[in-house]
């Protein structure tokens, strides 16, 4: 993957094909388009004088709403400007010398680790198994000596929930071996009911659980997410070897109060429930596309017509290719679950590209 290539770079799109970025729509990141609660904008408004005072270094206040909201010691806890911080930061603390990712996955567990010159083992999830891991990753474990490993739940580009089962025989083997867990939860707030794994964390030293407030809550630019684990130690010392005010005064007051959103973190349910449906739906119809079953708020799919990503921008419609993620070509592609009319369009792109060849 080159440079930093991630979802919603509308500017730099459209400097290089000479589109007026207010045209396009968004369909390359998984950002929730209700856009941010009211509050959170209120909250802003109302706190502009924060900009003349330092946040607090140690974001007390921050770290006891999160450790609140999941009933854990705020010891467990460290908050970061977004989980990408975090991911480079318990990268640097745990110093493996061995890695395992599974492929396709998030580039900047890759980039994490390559910058302190850990040696990769790459896993991949490949179409016949329908990108999903099960057992078979333990005897890999088994016949290989890592020091840690990287898994996205859901994963990120397939939007692909692992079972439960298995998630559980992970969490005890590398338990058991003295393998660091890294269990990247971004998009798990999406998934209602769906608690994730941070109620095992008093039961665990090897389990990393990150966490992100950028998409579900619609907050990229103030950029905030979260690092938990029962390792309270490393907690510690991670906070330690950071540098310090990493988080702008106005996340980590943001960050203090989005946990009670409950009529916001509703609506999200309601209309995703709603709007994934509609979108698999109408992709599953054309015979050019696979589309893999959803679950968080984006949809992952193989298409067999050329170009397709290309063809869309002439529709003002920026949809994200894979083909920079290890283990996936030009033919993959994700896309977000945006609003009613806006996925209608997407819908009605298609359409037209597909049935004009």
């Amino acid at each position: 993957m080159r440079g930093h290539e991630h979802g919603g770079n509308i500017i730099g799109i459209a400097e290089q094909y000479g589109l007026p970025a207010n045209e396009l729509i968004d369909f390359s990141a998984n950002i929730n388009p209700l856009g941010a609660p009211a509050r959170v904008k209120a909250l802003i408004k109302n706190s502009l004088s924060a900009i003349e005072q330092y946040p607090d270094v140690e974001y007390r206040h921050l770290h006891q709403a999160i450790a609140k909201a999941h009933q854990c010691d705020d010891a467990s806890v460290i908050a970061g400007n977004g989980a990408t911080e975090l991911i480079y930061a318990v990268t640097r603390y745990l110093k493996p010398k061995r890695a395992l990712l599974l492929t396709p996955g998030f580039a900047e567990y890759r980039r994490a680790l390559q910058h302190i010159g850990t040696k990769i083992i790459d896993y991949p999830l490949t179409k016949a198994a329908g990108f999903q891991p099960d057992l078979r990753l333990l005897d890999t474990l088994s016949t290989i000596q890592v020091d840690c490993v990287f898994i996205a739940t859901p994963n990120n580009p397939t939007g692909l929930m692992p079972d439960a089962q298995f998630m559980q025989s992970l969490v005890e083997y590398c338990e058991r071996q003295g393998i660091a867990l890294i269990v990247d939860e971004s998009f798990i707030d999406f998934l209602p009911d769906n608690r994730g794994l941070i109620p095992q964390l008093a039961a665990t030293k090897q389990l990393y659980i990150l966490r992100s407030m950028t998409k579900f809550f619609a907050i990229p630019g103030l950029r905030l997410g979260y690092l938990v684990s029962g390792n309270t130690a490393g907690i510690t010392e991670i906070k330690n070897q950071r540098e310090p005010w990493s988080i702008n005064a106005f996340a980590a007051r943001v960050g203090e109060m989005l946990f009670d959103e409950h009529d916001y973190i509703a609506a999200t349910h309601q209309w995703l429930a709603s709007q994934r449906h509609y979108l698999w739906t109408q992709l599953s119809t054309f015979p050019e596309l696979t589309v893999w079953p959803p679950s968080a708020n984006f949809l992952f799919f193989h298409c067999d017509k050329p170009d397709l990503w290309r063809t869309l921008l002439k529709h003002r419609l920026l949809i994200r290719h894979c083909k920079h993620y290890v283990g996936l070509d030009e033919c993959y592609y994700r896309i977000a679950v945006r609003s009613e009319w806006e996925n209608q369009r997407l819908i009605a792109a298609m359409q037209q590209v597909f049935t004009c060849g």
